[in-house]
C-alpha cells in the first residue's frame, strides 16, 4: 500500500487474481510468495528458447573441453540475465546460475555486450556505469572506458580477471540475432589456477567461434 499507494480493497483485490492465477501463494504468516505458475512458466520457457534450444550444445561443447562453467545470458535493460548453464569443474565457482541478474559493469559477460552496443546505446551506459568501472580498474572517465571497449571489440572477446567472484577469469563473446546489438552473451568462468595466457588465449577463440556459430544459428531461425 505504502508502495504503490493503492487502497486496501484495491490491493487485496490484485493479490486475489494473483493467487487464483498461481502467480502467489499465501503463507500462513501472511506474507506472500511467488507461486507454481512462475516455475511453470520458466518450463514453458525452457521449451521455446531459442537461446536455450540452440545454446545447449555449445555448452556442452565447452564444459566437456575445460573444467569450467559455461553459459548463455539475455540482455535486457541495465542487466544480463543466465538462461541456461553446464558445468563440469569439480567445485564450480559462479556467482550467476540461472535466473540471477548481473550487472552490465562487472565481468567479462556484461562487458561484451556493452562493448558492441551502437555510440547512441552505449553511451549513456557507460556514463552511468562510470564508477563501478573504474573501481574493476577498466578505466577512469568516458573517454578511457570507450578506448577500453574498442579493444574488446576488436578481440571479439571480453576477458576479466576475478571481478565478480575472487580467483576466476570469466571470457565471454556477444550473440546477435539478426539485429545491429547484441542480444545476449556467452561465456565461461574458470578457477584463475587453471589457466596461463596461453590457455586463456585458446578459451578466448574456442568462446568466439561458438559464439558467432550460435550467432548465425540464431539469425537463421528468427527468419523462418
Amino acid at each position: 500500500m505504502a508502495s504503490l499507494g493503492y487502497s486496501r480493497p484495491t490491493l487485496y483485490r490484485y493479490l486475489k487474481t494473483l493467487k487464483e492465477s498461481g502467480l502467489l501463494v499465501s503463507a500462513s504468516s501472511g506474507a506472500f510468495t511467488l507461486g507454481p505458475r512462475v516455475v511453470e512458466m520458466d518450463y514453458l520457457l525452457r521449451k521455446s528458447d531459442p537461446l536455450a534450444l540452440h545454446g545447449a550444445e555449445h555448452l556442452e561443447r565447452l564444459v566437456a573441453r575445460y573444467r569450467c562453467t559455461a553459459l548463455l545470458a539475455r540482455w535486457y535493460g541495465a542487466k544480463i540475465l543466465c538462461i541456461d548453464s553446464r558445468n563440469s569443474a569439480e567445485k564450480p565457482v559462479t556467482s550467476y546460475p540461472r535466473g540471477r541478474p548481473m550487472p552490465l559493469g562487472r565481468g567479462a559477460i556484461g562487458r561484451s555486450v556493452l562493448a558492441f552496443l551502437s555510440r547512441r546505446q552505449q553511451l549513456p551506459v557507460v556514463r552511468s556505469l562510470l564508477d563501478e568501472l573504474a573501481a574493476v580498474g577498466f578505466g577512469h572517465g568516458e573517454a578511457e572506458v570507450l578506448e577500453a571497449l574498442k579493444r574488446v571489440r576488436r578481440a571479439g572477446v571480453a576477458v576479466a580477471f576475478g571481478e565478480v567472484t575472487p580467483g576466476v577469469v570469466g571470457i565471454a563473446a556477444p550473440l546477435f540475432d539478426g539485429g545491429e546489438s547484441p542480444m545476449g552473451s556467452f561465456g565461461l568462468t574458470i578457477s584463475g589456477s587453471l589457466v596461463n595466457g596461453e590457455a586463456i588465449d585458446a578459451i578466448s577463440d574456442d568462446v568466439r567461434k561458438a559464439a558467432a556459430d550460435l550467432s548465425r544459428t540464431l539469425t537463421l531461425s528468427k527468419g523462418k
